[in-house]
């Protein structure tokens, strides 16, 4: 089912009855006068920026061809399918819902006044900012995952044969999200996984004031192989309902994705504030009012018999005169007037509710492959100098390295929950990279442990989908460095979803990524990175940093728990020189581990020992490195703690102030780099909670990291913190709690 279909829409034209082309021109109509009155609001500064979807109005045929069940993520132009779909909805007024979003009403039934999105649970529409097209990849995934949750009883919220639709501009089509979205949605299918997806793309031709060849969208997507191509005229209502009858039947039938292009106009400017004589000549602004669809739809409702023309304006009228009157009622709504309001849905906690799920009991695990007979049970002491940790393992097991505990617990959680799915580059057969999901798909199939695509924003496309359906996804990225191709799909995407709905959509995810620095011999920096800032500064999202297997197992058993509870997007940030470590000095197995079944609470820190001189404060590589430098201060009479932070978003501010406090001098040893680092926020903290006493830093340089042995000259290193250390103690007083 590959190539160029012509749609006939002569079936369509009969199937439209009077009551049926009377409803979608109403629909249309609507649609049309929101525009107007957002662009009359936004003019009296009454309402804020809002995107019209004038011109585009034929996409209520879409919507009249899909049901109500169907999950839709839409373009910021695809009002007249918004109305339609709601006017099926019992109660649901489209029309001041979407006036309610124009004014940032806090009483808008979707975001609660958090932006202007065409979005609502009940009638199974997503709410999408959709300005790159960066939406797709999520439809993909959801797309993907309705098959997948019916064969794994996963509760999912739309039914078994659904449809997923999705819409898009012209110029979006040509952003590498779209191309990769399109590519992973053909390339699913082409290996028989279904893939029930259709996506429209709505060409007027124009990506603000550039123009779209008219007939690229056309080359570019009819001739793809496994792709069944759809065209129609946007502007022609019988045309469209025919040609999204035949993609709807299809996708429904086959469990395939189409391509639904519909050649639309844009009437008036890109948005509000945008002229668009300022660019466009006269004769092709008054070309595109020509193929108005309103118009054209009025045409064929009289040319049918079912309606003349004074009767259709009267209809047009009177839908203006309500449209008007409910905007000059919702200007007098409450907007937000607080940042506790703004915030309430972006990142929800639950912290018992999420302990009782970490702690749950189920089926026991199998053993894991990686923990063999190597690994002894019994205990290798460290040297005594070392602080030693103030939380012991709970559950009695072999103790490992990260990479094992992390490999460990990940097959404890896929035993026990039936919703986990691990997934992305390498991670089935060959078990990734490093090893740590080595046996997985073995143990647990390949429905449940799989490989995706090499594209950042397919793996996490999944992962937003499955999220939607009912799953509760591990996808991993292979390396810190390549996350940074698809930031947009955490930030843009999975973030804000909870914030654009209110809470009433969320995306549940744990990121595994392997990442930070040291490794040895190998990398340079596309495999060696320390740049975690433009994860941490997400909004609502939790960045995770173990050091050691035990911490490691804990933490990864929060994060799904979080994510199952309270649906947050956590990043889960692996040492990558850390995961085969076993010694903390050479031969002493002291950083071998137990994974545990504990919960460690989002935001508490970990402590090693309870020296009154000097507070370390670190994560990741530099906690063994500073544990070798309390060790070296100890012999001197330096008495030292060693805070492991384990979370640098939210930082635990409190056990952090606490520690701080307690020796009235604090060391940050921060392997990230010294602009944008995490020691910035951690000194932040330290001064907003009043803290006095000495701070110093030690830091990577602001550098890219070389290859091969040059890393040392800008990475952190045990000496600076040994120097930096001594130096602090020597040259100031301890302002300690009293």
């Amino acid at each position: 089912m590959a190539g160029l279909v012509t749609a006939d829409p002569l079936d369509a034209v009969e199937s439209i009855d009077a009551a049926f082309g009377l409803e979608l021109f109403e629909s249309q109509s609507a649609s049309r006068h929101l525009d107007l009155a957002a662009r009359r609001l936004g003019a009296a500064r009454q309402g804020f920026y809002s995107i019209g979807s004038s011109g585009h109005e034929g996409n209520a045929a879409v919507a009249a061809a899909l049901r109500v069940d169907d999950p839709a993520l839409l373009h910021y132009r695809s009002g007249a399918f918004f109305v339609q779909r709601c006017r099926r909805i019992h109660g649901a007024d489209p029309i001041r819902d979407v006036l309610l979003g124009v004014v940032a009403a806090a009483a808008d039934p979707i975001s609660g006044g958090r932006h202007k999105v065409f979005g609502s649970a009940a009638a199974s529409i997503i709410p999408q900012t959709s300005t790159i097209a960066s939406h797709l990849p999520r439809a993909v995934g959801l797309a993907f995952a309705l098959d997948r949750a019916v064969k794994q009883g996963i509760s999912c919220p739309w039914p078994a044969d659904a449809v997923v639709v999705c819409s898009f501009g012209d110029a979006s089509a040509n952003h590498s999200t779209a191309v990769g979205a399109v590519n992973a949605a053909l390339h699913a299918a082409h290996q028989g996984v279904p893939m029930p997806l259709v996506f429209v793309c709505e060409d007027n031709g124009l990506g603000i004031s550039v123009p779209t060849a008219p007939d690229w969208i056309e080359r570019a997507y009819g001739p793809r192989p496994g792709l069944t191509y759809l065209a129609a005229d946007g502007c022609d209502l019988p045309d469209v309902l025919g040609a999204a009858e035949d993609a709807v039947e299809l996708a429904r039938t086959w469990r395939v994705p189409v391509f639904l292009h519909l050649r639309t106009v844009r009437l008036g400017g890109h948005a509000g504030s945008d002229v668009e004589s300022a660019y466009r000549g006269r004769a092709d602004i008054a070309a595109d009012l020509a193929r108005d669809p309103l118009l054209g739809t009025a045409r064929y409702l009289i040319a049918a018999g079912v309606a003349d023309a004074g009767e259709l304006l009267a209809r047009y009228e009177r839908i203006g005169v309500r449209v008007r009157e409910t905007a000059d009622e919702v200007v007098h709504q409450a907007r937000l007037d607080s940042a506790e309001a703004v915030i309430a849905p972006l990142a929800p906690t639950h912290p018992d509710a999420i302990r009782d799920d970490v702690t749950r009991s189920a089926t026991p695990a199998l053993p894991s492959e990686t923990a063999g007979e190597s690994l002894s049970a019994a205990s290798a002491l460290p040297r005594t100098a070392v602080p030693r940790p103030s939380e012991p393992p709970t559950t009695v097991a072999p103790r490992m390295t990260l990479a094992q505990a992390i490999n460990h617990t990940l097959g404890e959680l896929l035993a026990r929950d039936p919703d986990v799915l691990v997934f992305g580059e390498d991670v089935g057969r060959k078990g990734g990279v490093y090893g740590v999901t080595k046996g997985l798909r073995k143990r647990y199939g390949a429905r449940r442990v799989f490989d995706t695509l090499l594209d950042e924003q397919s793996v996490l496309g999944t992962a937003l989908g499955t999220g939607l359906a009912g799953f509760v996804p591990i996808p991993e990225i292979q390396y810190l460095a390549y996350v940074h191709n698809a930031a947009d799909q955490i930030r843009g995407e999975a973030a804000t979803l909870q914030f654009f709905s209110n809470g009433q959509f969320r995306n549940p995810m744990v990121v595994r990524i392997a990442g930070l620095a040291y490794q040895r011999g190998f990398g340079g920096h596309f495999h060696n990175d320390d740049s975690l800032a433009a994860l941490r500064d997400i909004p609502g999202v939790i960045v995770a940093v173990p050091a050691r297997a035990d911490d490691a197992a804990a933490m990864l058993r929060t994060c799904v728990s979080a994510a199952r509870v309270d649906g947050r997007v956590c990043v889960f940030i692996e040492p990558i020189a850390l995961y085969h470590t076993k010694d903390l000095h050479p031969g002493d197995e002291a950083w071998l581990a137990a994974p545990t079944t504990d919960h460690i609470p989002i935001g508490a820190a970990r402590v090693y020992g309870e020296g009154t001189d000097l507070t370390i404060v670190t994560f990741g590589n530099g906690v063994p490195m500073s544990l070798r430098t309390a060790n070296r201060l100890a012999a001197q009479g330096i008495h030292t703690r060693v805070l492991d932070l384990r979370w640098l978003n939210p930082l635990p501010a409190v056990d952090l102030l606490h520690h701080a406090e307690a020796t009235g001098r604090v060391l940050v040893a921060d392997e990230t780099r010294r602009g944008g680092g995490v020691s910035e926020s951690v000194f932040a903290a330290l001064v907003d909670a009043g803290y006095r006493g000495a701070l110093a830093r030690v830091t990577s340089a602001d550098s890219f990291i070389p290859l091969g042995p040059a890393a040392d000259t800008v990475l952190l290193g045990e000496s600076a913190i040994d120097t930096a250390a001594r130096r602090i103690v020597s040259s100031s007083r301890p302002v300690r709690r009293t």
